[in-house]
């Protein structure tokens, strides 16, 4: 019951309160976008607090008929769970929700979109011959009149493309804006938690390939994918999981037919590979999974006043150290020259395991010699030059050894029980040694 009633002011750009009214939202810079909202003071009730001792309930997931997509998020959809899917325009992301759909032959499917017609979903739904005779679609954008159809429709599974143009018409912003983007992911969030309904939202990415709107949606659901990808490869990576792995990472390759799963990634990724200097095979762990990826890189004359750092699905601030410590260790002056470095196939590496292959990738195109054909490489480098252990040595080489790879450079100190032939580094000025003593042996 209502006891008094007071009033707060918002602004209707980026919701922030203020205790009166000002001319200029000190948030977002608006003028004239302060609102005053009448707030109801009501009654409150104590919550009920439980104990978490005792068995838990086992999380019901289910799985589709995508492989690829069932391994990033944790071994399938988990039932009430709201999954936040973001990629660049074109990408596929449409696309994987359709063929999502299509898993599902005993739940019915609602798919609202707020970016195409009905007629172009079917177009699309054709052309990939999918059966889709439990999905029901809708175009709309208005969240109240969403909400009052799913709530009459009692779905197995929700679909909403895009987040972006949805708008709450009880907001005055425009949909699209921070402050819509986050009343409307709220309510449809608590709406899925309420009904114990799987959700799967579709969102629009900024220039800098980050999820647009406010960070806050990203905490709010429970698993964020990123939709990347080049050429016909996409990879669907996991930056967030309640129910699974995180930074786990699935292949696509996009094809006529939709997303295909590929099932060797790392052959894929090394195919048509030719053996040349300032080319290092590195094993990546992501999530679970290893993958071995290659890393190119050239080293040439700079007529620049500020030479170049061109790099390609690696950190670029990360590349500068590496330099550094080669320049302090090994007396390679790299400072005034452009620096290309690139991560074969649109894969972005995020771990520090990746330093000791760029590092050698950057020795080779330096001397101009290749790393022999079967070798792969990792560890991590410090900036006194030590190569420090890492984790997952056993399942990098086994995936080596699987694809032909005989050898390897890893870190002296590492707990290894495959019999793979290694080659033990503490300090980049060893690597360094090693890689000219393979020129001499190439001479011989």
């Amino acid at each position: 019951m209502s006891k008094s009633k007071a009033a707060k002011f918002a602004c209707k750009e980026c919701q922030a309160f203020y205790a009166k009214w000002t001319g200029k939202c000190d948030a977002c810079g608006s003028w004239n976008s302060i609102i005053e909202n009448v707030v109801e003071n009501r009654s409150v009730n104590q919550l009920e607090l439980q104990s978490l001792t005792g068995d838990s309930k086992p999380v019901t997931r289910f799985q589709t008929e995508i492989s690829e997509f069932d391994y990033v998020c944790g071994g399938g959809i988990v039932l009430g769970s709201v999954i936040l899917i973001g990629g660049d325009p074109g990408i596929g992301k449409s696309t994987l929700l359709l063929q999502i759909s299509a898993a599902f032959k005993e739940k019915s499917v609602v798919y609202v979109s707020g970016e195409e017609s009905i007629e172009q979903i079917k177009v699309r739904a054709n052309r990939l011959k999918l059966e889709l005779k439990n999905l029901k679609c809708a175009y709309g954008t208005n969240l109240e009149q969403i909400l009052y159809t799913l709530d009459n429709t009692d779905p197995g599974i929700v679909m909403i493309d895009s987040i972006q143009t949805m708008y709450d018409g009880y907001s005055e912003t425009t949909p699209g804006s921070v402050a819509q983007v986050r009343i409307c992911g709220n309510k449809l969030i608590q709406w899925a938690k309420n009904r114990n309904i799987p959700l799967i939202i579709i969102s629009h990415v900024n220039k800098d390939g980050m999820i647009a709107g406010p960070k806050v949606l990203e905490h709010m659901v429970d698993t964020v994918l990123y939709f990347e990808g080049s050429d016909s490869l996409r990879i669907l990576r996991s930056i967030k999981n309640r129910f699974g792995a995180t930074n786990s990472m699935g292949i696509f390759e996009m094809r006529d037919k939709g997303l295909i799963p590929v099932d060797n990634a790392s052959k894929s990724f090394l195919k048509n590979r030719s053996v040349i200097h300032g080319s290092c095979i590195f094993p990546a762990v992501e999530g679970s999974r290893p993958l071995l990826v290659e890393i190119q890189s050239l080293i040439s004359n700079s007529y620049l006043q500020n030479p170049r750092r061109a790099v390609v699905g690696w950190d670029v601030q990360r590349l500068a150290m590496i330099c550094a410590v080669l320049e302090n260790q090994c007396k390679i002056i790299v400072s005034g020259k452009d620096i290309y470095l690139n991560i074969v196939g649109g894969i972005r590496l995020l771990e520090p395991a990746s330093d000791l292959a760029v590092a050698m990738s950057l020795l080779s195109s330096w001397y101009k010699i290749a790393i022999p054909n079967d070798c792969i490489a990792f560890g991590e480098i410090g900036l006194s030059g030590e190569i420090r252990p890492i984790s997952h040595v056993d399942q990098r080489l086994k995936e080596a050894e699987k694809l032909g790879f005989n050898s390897a450079c890893i870190p002296k100190g590492s707990e290894l029980s495959h019999d793979m032939k290694v080659f033990k580094f503490a300090h980049i000025n060893q690597v360094h040694a090693w890689i000219r003593e393979q020129a001499t042996m190439n001479n011989d």
